[in-house]
């Protein structure tokens, strides 16, 4: 069976929408004029490109295409009938879908030429927040018309060490990351982030706080109420891969905790994101796992909340003044926004949209300190 392809040309004309192959145009002219010659002269071809094209749709396909005789005019073969036929059917089918695509596709090329228009390309931990963030951009970018300053995420959701990462080679402009809050000196999260973020070179702005906890089988069946408890009860536990937020955070709970790794059942089993954690827990593959209120409430399953944390967005001081991180910025302060934030479960804006002292939002960062040992940037 041979494949489709599709293209699409850019251009100023208002010319309808098609989805259509040059063969067809060839096989058409050829039935309708009755010899190459003249399908050549309708379609402003020379002779030789038309019998030459023939030839080479012929040997792709496999099938002769065009058949005429000594004195007779050429005529398409049953197989260039048949062609010719499915063009009809499929677009006489498909033109409403064809037009609603080229409508989509005009609509997302409109902000690469409206000079007005921001995208901000964000990879960050996974939130209910920055997916409910890239929805009110765009209902803002809809209800104004072209030339106001519209804003749209290109949000990829990643873990937060790979988020950051990311940001530091230059593959986005922004990263989401997430922490415990008021975490000091000398813990995992400041050995995991440290080495990562650089005074000076990289700025945070608030976004949110949120509560982390465990997801359990409604009506907890098990009265798990912290890590203790998970580990007393040997409760199978599905964990978050390395590299991401809820990893750290779990790892650095069961240190506060005085626990190990070895006591919690399952820890070394991991699944992709906080919905895949809930969905375990909800088939009864799973007695508990690490994550937020909303994922929890979306599976139907109940939540004990652990820890507070705070959700930052960060990103180089050189792009700071860009117009499209402005743009994110005082979308982040206005009240509809925040309102939006403190509808989700377990979310309240937090210092939304202000550019934050890194020593304060991260109080193991030491300046003095750093400057006696630097650390290199990753």
């Amino acid at each position: 069976m041979h494949r489709l392809q599709f293209h699409y040309t850019l251009s100023r004309d208002s010319s309808p929408a098609l989805v259509r192959n040059p063969l067809i145009d060839l096989l058409q002219a050829v039935s309708t004029q009755g010899s190459i010659s003249a399908a050549a002269r309708a379609l402003g071809l020379s002779y030789r490109h038309v019998w030459g094209e023939l030839k080479r749709w012929e040997n792709e396909l496999g099938n002769e295409l065009v058949r005429w005789e000594k004195g007779q005019s050429a005529r398409l073969t049953e197989f260039g009938t048949k062609l010719m036929w499915a063009e009809r059917q499929a677009q006489a089918r498909l033109a409403p879908q064809i037009e609603a695509l080229r409508a989509e596709l005009e609509r997302s090329f409109a902000v690469a030429f409206d000079t007005a228009a921001h995208v901000v390309t964000l990879y960050a931990s996974h939130d209910d927040a920055l997916s409910a963030l890239r929805e009110h951009a765009l209902q803002q970018a809809d209800a104004y018309p072209p030339g106001r300053g519209q804003m749209h995420l290109d949000i990829r959701f990643t873990g937060s060490v790979d988020a950051i990462r990311a940001l530091n080679e230059g593959r986005c402009v922004m990263a989401g990351f997430h922490t415990l809050q008021n975490t000091g000196a000398k813990t995992l999260t400041e050995r995991i982030y440290k080495p990562l973020l650089q005074p000076g070179q990289h700025k945070l702005i608030g976004f949110a706080q949120r509560t982390q906890g465990l997801m359990v089988a409604r009506g907890n069946p098990l009265a798990l109420a912290s890590l203790q408890d998970l580990a007393a009860r040997q409760a199978r536990f599905a964990n978050r891969a390395l590299g991401t937020g809820t990893r750290v955070v779990l790892d650095e709970l069961l240190t506060q905790a005085g626990l190990t790794a070895s006591e919690i059942q399952g820890y070394r089993h991991t699944e992709p994101s906080h919905a895949a954690v809930a969905h375990a827990v909800a088939a009864g593959q799973f007695d508990a796992g690490l994550g937020i209120a909303a994922a929890a409430q979306r599976a139907g399953l109940d939540f004990v909340p652990l820890a507070c944390e705070r959700y930052h967005l960060v990103c180089l001081k050189s792009a700071l003044a860009q117009p499209g991180i402005q743009a994110l910025l005082q979308l982040l302060q206005t009240p509809a926004w925040q309102e939006k934030v403190a509808a989700l479960p377990g979310h309240v804006a937090m210092q939304s949209g202000e550019v934050l002292s890194m020593r304060q939002v991260l109080p193991w960062w030491n300046y003095r300190q750093n400057k006696t040992h630097p650390t290199n940037p990753i």
